[in-house]
C-alpha cells in the first residue's frame, strides 16, 4: 500500500481532523484515509455546456404554466 506526506498542513485543518477522528472512533491517519476515499469514489459530475444549462441543472425540476399570449395592444399616439 503506498504512503503520502501532507506537508505545511494548515493548524487549524489538523486540529479538524482529530476532532472527526475522534467522532469516528478512528485515528488520524484512518480518518483522512476515510475522508479521501469518500471524495474519490462520489460520481463526477457532468459539466453544463452553457449558463441555461446551469440553471437548469441546479434549479430543474419546476415546471411552470405558461399563459397564453395576448396581442400586443397599439400605441396611443397624442
Amino acid at each position: 500500500m503506498a504512503s503520502i506526506t501532507i506537508r505545511q498542513l494548515p493548524e487549524e485543518i489538523k486540529r479538524k481532523l482529530k476532532i472527526r477522528a475522534a467522532e469516528h472512533s478512528r485515528s488520524m491517519e484512518q480518518e483522512a484515509r476515510e475522508i479521501l476515499k469518500g471524495a474519490l469514489q462520489r460520481p463526477k459530475r457532468e459539466q453544463p455546456k452553457d449558463l441555461t444549462e446551469a440553471i437548469r441543472h441546479r434549479f430543474g425540476g419546476v415546471e411552470l404554466e405558461i399563459p397564453p399570449r395576448e396581442p400586443t395592444p397599439e400605441p396611443r399616439i397624442r
